[in-house]
């Protein structure tokens, strides 16, 4: 079944300058654990142990962070502050992380293919970490997907519902309902006008992609902002009745801008650190 996650991780982060300047994006915290933790430990809880994360030039503060750090450890062994660092050590012991560089950015289908030597030819996950999705009723967001992708064995891209007027931010799809919550894709858009878009469904970062996407990634064209756009690639599965896409049970905070950052710190204090 599906082993492995790839995490693009290349980007600028430029909706958050000047934070972003010299620290990746993925490293901002929420409250105290970075945006990458989050994403790394939801693809743990679904099963996954291989995370492959996509980086680029001043991006080693991602393979430093799920590392030993062996001076730091020293100094707060056998404190009450060790205890801050378990979660980490837990994925640092439990999970497999490789890395490789998408040199050019090129746009987020040029980072997935540019994860192809990490994955091989097997189907994966892929989690954009400043897309912060929990649901604490639950399952994680991609465990409900893997599930999903154990029935139906194809292409899946998590959804959620925007106003009309932010259809330009995303990918949008339409599509045939053949569940609660769950389309079979027959079109997809990359950051339609509004009076453009086929619905108000927006593809947010969580995906689950068959191995023939590399392939298609690879023949397709550079797109919207002249970028290689996973949106494109994945309209050529659909055209064979190849993606799904899936309503999922949770919250979803974009931590790529300051609202959705500061509001994914306020519930995650609220909810999961306030009184510890």
């Amino acid at each position: 079944m599906i082993r492995k996650c790839l995490f693009p991780a290349a980007g600028y982060g430029t909706r958050f300058l000047p934070a972003t300047k010299a620290m990746p994006k993925e490293m901002l915290p929420i409250v105290n654990k970075p945006l990458i933790e989050y994403a790394v430990e939801e693809a743990r809880d679904a099963g996954l142990q291989h995370m492959a994360i996509v980086t680029g030039r001043g991006k080693r503060a991602l393979e430093d962070h799920f590392d030993i750090s062996y001076e730091l450890e020293h100094q707060i062994r056998g404190t009450a502050k060790e205890e801050f660092l378990a979660g980490t050590r837990e994925l640092i012991d439990t999970c497999t992380f490789s890395y490789t560089r998408q040199v050019e950015m090129k746009g987020l289908g040029h980072a997935i293919l540019s994860g192809r030597p990490l994955i091989g030819e097997e189907p994966f996950a892929v989690v954009l970490a400043d897309d912060l999705c929990l649901n604490l009723a639950g399952d994680g967001v991609l465990t409900q997907m893997i599930q999903l992708y154990k029935k139906h064995r194809c292409s899946i891209v998590a959804i959620q519902e925007v106003p009309h007027d932010q259809t330009h931010k995303y990918g949008v799809i339409a599509g045939e309902q053949i569940a609660d919550g769950l389309y079979r894709v027959n079109n997809m858009v990359e950051k339609p006008a509004p009076q453009d878009a086929p619905s108000n469904l927006a593809i947010i970062g969580r995906y689950i992609l068959t191995p023939d996407i590399f392939d298609l990634i690879a023949d397709t064209e550079p797109g919207k902002g002249g970028e290689i756009q996973i949106t494109d690639a994945l309209m050529k599965q659909a055209r064979n009745g190849g993606v799904l896409a899936y309503k999922f049970e949770g919250l979803r905070f974009d931590c790529g801008g300051a609202e959705g950052y500061i509001e994914a710190t306020n519930f995650c204090y609220e909810n999961l650190y306030k009184g510890r």
